[in-house]
C-alpha cells in the first residue's frame, strides 16, 4: 500500500499561503492596501472589514486612499487603524481619509525583518505538528496491517522530503520579504 500524502500536501499549501498573506500586512515602506486586511470597524450592528464599507485606492507609492461609501464611517476607519498601530499615519479630509507610509529606518526595517523571522517560525512549528499527525497516521496504519515495515519505511522517507520541501519553501518566502524589506 502507498501512503496518500495528499491532506498534507493540501496542509502544506495552506501554511505556505496563510504565512504569505501574514507578510504582506507588514508593510514595507510602499503603500499597500493589504495592510488593512485585519482592520475592523463596527457598522449596521457588525464588525465590517475595512474593503467592505470603503474604496481603497493608492494615490502614489507612500499614500492610500479610503473613501467611506457613507460618511459616517470615516471617524470608525480612523479609529481603527490608529487603534491597529501600524506605523501608519492617517488624515481626514472631505473625500475621505489619507493613509500615509513613512519611509522605514533602519531601525524599523530590523524590527520588521524580526518579525519576519518569528511569523516564519511560527509556520515551521505549524509544519512539524502537520508533520507529526502524518507521522503517527503512518505508523498506525503499519500496526493495523495495512502496510509492511517497508513501506512504512518509505512512506516516511517520502514525508521527510515533503517536509524539507515545505521548509525551504517556508524560508524561500521569508527571504524575500525580508529583501523587500531591507530594501
Amino acid at each position: 500500500m502507498v501512503y496518500d500524502f495528499s491532506g498534507f500536501k493540501k496542509k502544506t499549501g495552506w501554511i505556505a499561503e496563510h504565512l504569505s498573506k501574514e507578510l504582506s500586512a507588514i508593510h514595507t515602506g510602499r503603500a499597500s492596501a493589504a495592510i488593512l486586511d485585519g482592520i475592523f470597524i463596527e457598522s449596521y450592528g457588525a464588525a465590517l472589514a475595512v474593503q467592505h464599507v470603503a474604496t481603497i485606492a493608492s494615490e502614489d507609492a507612500r499614500t492610500l486612499r479610503i473613501v467611506p461609501w457613507e460618511k459616517a464611517n470615516g471617524k470608525e476607519i480612523e479609529k481603527a487603524i490608529n487603534a491597529a498601530n501600524l506605523g501608519v499615519s492617517v488624515s481626514t479630509d472631505d473625500a475621505g481619509l489619507r493613509v500615509f507610509f513613512p519611509p522605514l529606518t533602519t531601525e524599523r526595517r530590523v524590527s520588521f525583518t524580526k518579525i519576519v523571522r518569528d511569523k516564519v517560525e511560527s509556520a515551521r512549528v505549524t509544519l512539524k505538528s502537520a508533520r507529526e499527525q502524518t507521522k503517527n497516521s503512518i505508523i498506525e496504519t503499519e500496526k493495523g496491517g495495512e502496510m509492511s515495515e517497508d513501506e512504512k519505511t518509505r512512506a516516511l522517507e517520502d514525508l521527510q522530503k515533503f517536509v524539507d520541501e515545505a521548509n525551504n519553501n517556508l524560508e524561500s518566502i521569508g527571504e524575500k520579504k525580508e529583501k523587500e524589506i531591507m530594501g
